[in-house]
């Protein structure tokens, strides 16, 4: 593994567990050359997925993906890493557990403003707008509207 610090290949692991609720193990390393600590992830490769884009262009998945969109979305909120890697688990699992090879990019936008929605309002408007492709402010009031309205279900 190579060091993010000083670019060596010489690292050592120190500590390695799996990582709970997770199909992923947490490695934790030291540099032999600058001694620098980091912790690295092995996740499962059960086979490529293909997502399919909007404009029909195909790629692999990419669960960084998601998880960026999601740090973007939660940025200066009160959300842990955890939490956010936690969706990201949980989307990946449905993903593979519908067996297919091919999933539309909407589909997986569709999983993660449901989740984001559970998780913190702020992140959910912030993705939503750029998701959606909000054009004017009525948009984002039109959301907000929606929103008011469900946690208020949820209250009662």
């Amino acid at each position: 593994m190579k060091c993010p610090f000083c670019g060596s290949n010489d690292t050592d692991v120190i500590d390695s567990r799996e990582v709970e609720d997770r199909n992923s193990i947490r490695r934790r390393r030291e540099c032999e050359d600058c001694g620098k600590r980091f912790t690295t992830y092995e996740h499962i490769d059960v086979g490529d997925i293909t997502v399919i884009k909007r404009d029909n262009t195909r790629q692999s998945f990419d669960r960084n993906k998601i998880l960026n969109g999601i740090i973007k979305a939660c940025e200066r909120r009160p959300v842990s890493r955890d939490r956010m890697e936690a969706i990201v688990d949980k989307m990946e699992r449905r993903i593979r557990a519908k067996g297919t090879k091919e999933i539309s990019s909407r589909q997986i936008g569709d999983m993660l403003v449901k989740e984001l929605f559970k998780l913190d309002p702020v992140a959910y408007i912030r993705f939503a707008s750029v998701y959606n492709d909000f054009k004017s402010p009525a948009e984002f009031t039109a959301v907000l509207k929606l929103f008011k309205k469900s946690t208020k279900r949820k209250s009662r």
